[in-house]
């Protein structure tokens, strides 16, 4: 049996949370291994509606560990609110059911005051970004200065790291003109959390392996899509971290042959949130209306989202970066009464045909789609848990973007709730 690692295909809010927690019935162990509470997933069980942004989907489901792995950076303040927000729907919490990396890296007020200076000032470029300090908490981490939280159990290596943090930071706050970070009361606010953080760690790496060798199975959790990779991404509108399924491997501290099943998740139509190039994008009533039967809004920030037609140039691109094995193809059922149905297949710059988004960022803005229509269905593909009670056109459009993207659909959405999904090879078996 197969671990099985779950990537977004385009710019995220392709509907991972539910396959996710679909896939977490068979799975032992759930892990978060990159971004932070800047994800946001929505889960639907039994009528009841969980809204996730830091915590694995596997909480939700009794019996399952949940980690979040080293490759997270984790607001300890907000995680304690998620934390109770679900107890209070009835969810159990607690280190038997929840692992935090000692290792992994704190996000702090002062990463949240930076994020949202920089989005909300009128220097710089914007990027669209959540205002949550993901960010700046990344370059802390890679300029080796980040507080980790492993740190909160030494609070005289806390001071110390403060201390050094804050050189680099209130350096830089005062050449935006932002006052200054006052080290005691950063201290206190760390001391203060610690108990409420440091039950849940644990050497995850270690935990991993151990859990591997006895054979558990494990389902590894992206963030975000993989579009939004910091390297392979339309860059610079990308997010701070590795997306793409090689990161499942270092930001969880497992090795690549612990890595097995790819799945890319995608919607049947394309959205974004923030700036940043989208070549099928829709400025016209079809997109309008797409995104109102998709209810399209983030669920972390309430951002409407903009949308477009699929674009199978884009996926394919990521069925390559990610090596992705099989594609979960979510919300089919919104392009239900569609007269014809457009598909991206490529794209045209300077009257050359290019068979993927280039890399520089002027050439990403005027590439122009290259469309396929396809013909549209009558009927409805709403809670269709099986081929047989698909339109034959709705069958025909999931195949064509099966050719078009170079992978299989080996899951198949057709509403938020679990059981409304359309198995068509198990990513677990390999």
């Amino acid at each position: 049996m197969a671990n099985v690692v779950v990537v977004g295909a385009q710019w995220g809010d392709e509907g991972k949370g539910k396959i996710v927690d679909w896939l977490s019935s068979q799975a032992d162990v759930v892990v978060r291994f990159q971004g932070g509470h800047n994800a946001g997933h929505t889960l639907v069980i039994d009528g009841n509606v969980y809204k996730l942004s830091l915590l694995p989907s596997g909480i939700v489901r009794p019996g399952k560990l949940s980690v979040i792995g080293n490759g997270v950076v984790v607001d300890p303040w907000h995680l304690v609110e998620e934390i109770e927000r679900l107890r209070k729907q009835g969810v159990a919490i607690s280190p038997e059911n929840l692992r935090v990396a000692d290792n992994a890296t704190l996000i702090l007020p002062l990463h949240r005051e930076l994020d949202h200076f920089r989005e909300t000032s009128n220097a710089g470029l914007k990027i669209g970004t959540t205002k949550r300090g993901i960010g700046p908490a990344y370059e802390d981490k890679v300029g080796r200065r980040a507080i980790r939280v492993i740190d909160l159990k030494d609070p005289a290596i806390l001071e110390a790291k403060i201390e050094r943090l804050l050189a680099h930071h209130n350096a830089l706050r005062r050449g935006l003109g932002i006052a200054e970070v006052d080290g005691a009361e950063l201290l206190a606010q760390l001391t203060t959390i610690a108990p409420q953080i440091l039950p849940y760690a644990d050497t995850v790496w270690a935990l991993l392996d151990s859990e591997r060798r006895a054979g558990k199975r494990i389902l590894f959790e992206g963030a975000q899509g993989a579009l939004l990779d910091v390297d392979h991404g339309t860059y610079p509108f990308v997010t701070s971290s590795n997306i793409v399924a090689g990161q499942a491997a270092t930001g969880s501290g497992l090795g690549p042959s612990a890595v097995g099943y790819v799945l890319g998740i995608a919607k049947a139509y394309t959205t974004r949130v923030g700036e940043g190039p989208f070549p099928t994008e829709l400025f016209d009533e079809i997109g309008e209306l797409i995104g109102q039967k998709g209810k399209e809004f983030g669920v972390v920030t309430g951002r409407k989202r903009r949308c477009g037609w699929f674009d199978a140039c884009l996926v394919r691109q990521t069925v390559k970066t990610s090596g992705i094995d099989g594609i979960a193809l979510t919300k089919l059922d919104i392009l239900d009464g569609f007269k014809e149905i457009k598909v991206c297949t490529g794209y045209k710059l300077n009257g050359e045909l290019l068979e993927h988004l280039p890399a520089g960022q002027s050439d990403q803005a005027r590439v122009e789609p290259v469309y396929e229509t396809i013909e549209g269905w009558e009927g409805s593909t709403a809670n269709a848990r099986s081929w047989a009670d698909l339109p034959a056109q709705a069958i025909k459009y999931v195949r064509r973007i099966e050719e078009l993207i170079g992978a299989p659909v080996a899951v198949l959405s057709t509403s938020p709730e679990r059981d409304d999904t359309i198995l068509v090879h198990n990513p677990f078996e390999g």
